[in-house]
């Protein structure tokens, strides 16, 4: 019979294209036959073959104890291939694992160095806590191996035990350490010892702080570079424990840094520097500031020179760490950072975005924001997923590996096509991008800006470039808005407590929010696919009904907070909106210097009746926050009517005619009075609970029966037409209709020029749309108006007034009246002493000004203001941390729960620093022996008790006679009894002796009671129930005498 070695399978495999999976099959039931032979040759040649098709994923774990036999197979060949599929197939639960124990511990004993070697590769896939503390014993004296290799692969092995049953470690760490301490040790041995002290150290690393100055040794005097990766490792865990150090590792790492050429060793030492807190020691001194600069000049070079991707990311994790002691050193690299945004790894632009918000300043804010906010306006907006030319990872294939000599191997192979088009910005990125922008500019509650106009332009530009978040349809309407990852309320919330804040700039907040309400901008002010943006209106309504006076145009303003549509916004923002309309309305007719004509009446009556035909279908929406203010506005509205067509009209030509009270007095004397000035977080909780407060009363106990009621009841959906003409913008506005043009058009407009290079070439007008910039250039070029050194690009094109001197540099070659030119007193004597007096008068004719200070409204308070941490604070946007993650235990590389090591102790004899964990297992140990060693002694006391029971009753007669003997020939003629006498006295001296060796105060009693003699002696021995032949001797006693 012929049979098919591995190589035939290999190749037969790749002879059946199309029908692998019979061949494989036709080849499993070929093993299985094969597998069963006593030919051993011919079964290592199936366990072979099994074990390659194993890997593909076919189950052989029906062969695993044919797998133990070909391990116990004299030849060494043989051997081997049954450890391979040992390791292949066996688990820590495969049943012949108990049986395979015994092989194990007999090759681990052999003397053929390659056979031991066998077993030590094996053990640490298939050990379990059972098999670890039973090999433990034989792998010991392997430690002490004549070869380094047998040496090597046991310190690794018992690694493993370890990290599967902790115990196993300590009694092989002191032969591991004497291994370490070797001097002539072979260099692989002491690199895995270092490897596994490294991989114990960061659990408990005061156990091997003794072991510094050999571990200094080797950092100085070795070698190799993979060694010294983990000792470095090893000292940044060892650092804080033993701050002497510090001073000890710097010059060696110095010198590391400076001299090493492999990237991966300079990572880790500058990596070391600033996890061991090395940095921060030095910090202030000059050779802080020396090392400081070395490592961000080395970074650098690895992020320009190099131009690996991994060495990029890892360079800003490491500038991420030396921000938060050196940010004006980091700063300096902010180019190169930068240009990491537009990276097309999404991670290193991730890290980058990470990076630049802890290097934020006053001096670089503006080009920070203004490169985030270029890419977010220019980067496609369409996901992969949605676009399939720009889904890069369906235009790449993998295929097969063939062979050169193979006639297909070219057509099982694809080319890698890759997109001409960069990728697009995902919306969990976009996300991220605002989210940073807004906490760069938030920070210490807007340190960092001196332009709040620029900042309320920004958060406008932000809402146009947000992400599509999920539908109200989406979500459960009992849920906060907020849960949902959209960042359009960040946007809004900073939008409403500039509003708050900075007085200064209320007006240009206050115009931003209206353009966001009114609904015939909505096109132009939200992106034009999808919702995103929408979470602002919420608080652009609220920032219109509160600063209503400051409005432009409160007529589309009520328009829009009355239009049709504002029925279908989330319940939440339709609230603020009907929070919203009477103080607008309170704004357009609370006028008193306007006289009650005919026609403002009308206009009123008008503005009532759109109310409160807007209100009324309201008064029984589903949520009780909309309803109630639904209601309450309804019935003020109502009141304010009658009020209005209870007024008589005057004359619009005659006498002053006083407008209702209600309207000018009442409705605005609801919205006025106190500021609404900022509060602190943690104000609310230091106002005291007033007396006679009951909040667990509930205000209406037929609530459920309402709200069931409610929900039966439908809205109104009749409608009539003549409110249409209110609701809806006119069809035409030749003057004032703006040009509409998609968000998505203006996003792909192609640059006129080439894309900046750096940060610092950027502008204004490439992350700002047109409309934002028309608007600036209008104020920046009404606001210097009358500086005559101010050059105005586009003045040819105005019709401004000239002054005399304008015109005349604006005539350029024609002629001109010389005595028109007007004739200026100039007192150069008396402005050249001004100059001289006055220091610090500056230089005039410098158009420059110096940034005017802006007021920035603390937060209110009671009693003394907490100065924490600014993250409880609503209006500052602070970054996500993964807490969730950083309290799940770690996991090993081999897939072991180590976390018992940390638990595990090397120490014996306690001289070292103990911590909480050492103190309160060593309090649980020491109960635990005390109650172990209580138990015992009771038990003891019980089998005395009962022997002396068995001793009292049975061999009582034995005793006496001993006795009698002994005391005969000791005491003398008194005591002496006769040989055949069974009397009282020789019982009573036997009896009194046991007594003494058991309780001697219980002897001393009975004796003093045996003195009183007769009856009460009797009583007293007759309540002793345990001793009932002792009565007998007592009376026998007392009769006597």
């Amino acid at each position: 019979m012929f049979e098919k070695s591995l190589y035939d399978l290999i190749r037969g495999l790749r002879n059946h294209k199309g029908t692998e999976k019979e061949y494989i099959a036709e080849s499993i039931r070929e093993c299985r036959k094969e597998i069963r032979s006593n030919d051993m040759d011919l079964k290592s040649t199936a366990l072979m073959k099994l074990t390659y098709l194993e890997m593909f994923g076919y189950d052989m774990s029906w062969a695993s104890f044919n797998v133990l036999e070909v391990m116990s197979s004299p030849k060494y060949r043989h051997k081997r291939t049954g450890y391979l599929a040992a390791v292949q197939s066996f688990r820590r639960d495969t049943e012949v694992l108990m049986l395979a124990e015994n092989q194990l511990k007999k090759d681990i004993s052999s003397p053929t160095p390659t056979v031991i070697s066998l077993p030590l590769n094996a053990i640490p896939h298939v050990i379990n806590p059972s098999m670890a503390n039973s090999v433990l014993s034989d792998l010991l004296p392997r430690l002490t191996h004549s070869h380094a290799s047998i040496r090597k692969k046991t310190v690794v092995t018992l690694y493993r035990l370890a990290l599967v049953y902790p115990e196993t470690l300590r009694p092989a760490w002191p032969k591991i350490k004497e291994r370490l301490q070797d001097e002539h040790e072979d260099p692989s041995v002491t690199a895995a010892i270092v490897n596994v002290i490294c991989e114990l150290g960061w659990r408990r690393p005061q156990d091997f702080l003794p072991l510094a100055p050999r571990l200094f040794d080797l950092l100085v005097e070795g070698n190799n570079n993979w060694m010294a990766i983990k000792l470095i490792k090893l000292f940044a865990t060892l650092t804080p424990l033993e701050p002497r150090l510090i001073k000890k590792l710097l010059p060696p790492l110095t010198r590391i840094i400076k001299e090493t050429s492999a990237m991966s060793l300079l990572y880790e030492c500058i990596n070391g520097i600033i996890q061991g807190g090395i940095l921060e020691a030095v910090e202030g001194t000059s050779d802080g500031e020396e090392i400081a600069r070395l490592c961000v000049g080395k970074l650098r070079g690895m992020m320009i020179i190099e131009g690996d991707a991994n060495l990029k990311y890892v360079a800003l994790l490491a500038f991420e760490r030396i921000v938060r002691s050196h940010p004006h050193l980091v700063s300096q690299q902010q180019d190169v950072i930068l240009n990491c945004i537009d990276d097309p790894d999404i991670s290193i632009r991730m890290r980058a975005l990470d990076l630049v918000v802890g290097m934020v300043n006053t001096d670089n804010l503006t080009a920070i924001v203004g490169r985030l906010m270029r890419q977010l306006r220019t980067a496609p907006t369409v996901s992969s997923t949605e676009n399939t030319a720009n889904d890069r990872s369906g235009q790449t294939g993998l295929g097969p590996y063939g062979e050169p000599d193979d006639s297909d191997a070219e057509e099982s192979l694809r080319q890698e096509k890759r997109s001409d088009q960069p990728p697009p910005l995902p919306d969990d990125y976009r996300v991220t991008v605002i989210r940073r922008v807004l906490e760069m500019c938030s920070r210490d509650t807007y340190a960092n800006i001196t332009d709040f106009e620029w900042y309320i332009d920004v958060l406008v530009q932000l809402v146009r470039v947000s992400p599509a978040t999920k539908t109200a349809s989406d979500t459960d309407e009992d849920l906060d808005i907020e849960d949902v990852d959209d960042v359009s309320h960040g946007i809004g919330r900073q939008l409403q407590n500039v509003a708050v804040r900075v007085k200064s700039v209320r007006p240009e907040a206050v115009e931003a929010a209206q353009s966001l309400v009114l609904v015939d901008r909505r096109d132009q002010m939200f992106p034009s696919s999808g919702n995103g943006g929408l979470g602002v209106l919420e608080y652009a309504g609220w920032i219109v009904g509160e600063y209503a006076n400051y409005l432009t145009n409160p007529d589309a303003t009520m328009t829009s907070l009355l239009h049709p549509t504002s029925t279908q916004l989330p319940s939440k923002t339709l609230a603020i909106y009907l929070q919203a309309v009477p103080k607008v309305f309170a704004s357009m007719a609370g006028s008193e210097q306007v006289s009650w004509t005919p026609e403002r009446k009308t206009l009123m009556t008008l503005l009532m009746a759109r109310i409160v035909h807007f209100l009324e279908p309201l008064s029984t929406h589903p949520s009780l926050e909309v309803q109630e203010r639904a209601v309450e506005m309804l019935e003020l509205m109502r009141l304010a009517s009658e009020a209005a067509s209870g007024t008589v009209t005057g004359d619009a030509y005659g006498d002053f005619t006083d407008p209702p009270l209600l309207l000018t007095q009442a409705i605005p004397a609801l919205f006025s009075g106190a500021e609404l000035n900022p509060v602190a977080a943690g104000a609310q909780h230091k106002v005291p609970i007033p007396d006679g407060l009951d909040l667990d009363t509930p205000i209406n106990p037929n609530l459920n029966t309402l709200l069931a009621e409610a929900e039966q009841e439908g809205f109104e959906s009749d409608e009539d037409d003549v409110y249409a003409a209110y609701s809806e913008p006119p069809a035409s506005h030749p003057s004032t209709a703006p040009h509409h043009t998609p968000a998505a058009d203006r996003l792909d407009v192609p640059l006129k020029e080439k894309e900046p290079t750096s940060y610092q070439n950027a502008t204004e007008d490439e992350y700002l749309d047109p409309d934002i910039l028309a608007r600036r250039k209008a104020e920046r070029r009404e606001r210097y108006k009358d500086d005559p050194f101010y050059i105005d690009p586009e003045a040819q094109q105005t019709s401004r007034p000239l002054t005399p001197l304008g015109s005349i540099v604006r005539a350029g070659n024609e002629e001109v009246d010389i005595d028109a030119i007007p004739i200026m007193d100039l007192d150069l004597h008396h402005t050249s002493s001004r100059s001289a007096s006055d220091p610090h008068v500056g230089r005039t004719r410098s158009p420059r000004k110096a940034p005017k200070r802006v007021e920035i409204m603390g937060d209110e308070t009671l009693g003394p203001s907490d100065t924490g941490d600014s993250s409880a604070r609503e209006d500052i946007v602070a970054p996500r941390r993964a807490s969730a993650a950083a309290g799940k235990s770690k996991k090993s590389l081999l897939q072991v729960d180590s976390s018992q090591l940390g638990a595990l102790s090397l120490e014996d004899d306690g001289s070292g620093p103990m911590t909480q964990l050492d103190i309160e297992r060593k309090e649980a140990e020491e109960a635990e022996m005390k109650r172990a060693l209580m138990e015992v002694e009771r038990l003891r006391l019980e089998m005395q008790r009962a022997s002396e029971r068995v001793e009292a009753r049975r061999e009582v007669v034995v005793r006496k006679k001993k006795k009698k003997v002994r005391k005969a020939e000791i005491d003398g003629e008194e005591v002496v009894v006769p040989v055949g006498d069974e009397g009282g006295e020789g019982r009573e001296k036997g009896v009194k002796k046991k007594k003494k060796k058991k309780n001697a105060d219980a002897e001393g009693k009975a004796e003093e009671r045996d003195k009183d003699g007769g009856e009460d002696g009797q009583e007293g021995v007759v309540k002793k129930k345990k001793k009932k032949r002792r009565q007998v001797v007592l009376d026998d006693e007392g009769g006597a005498e």
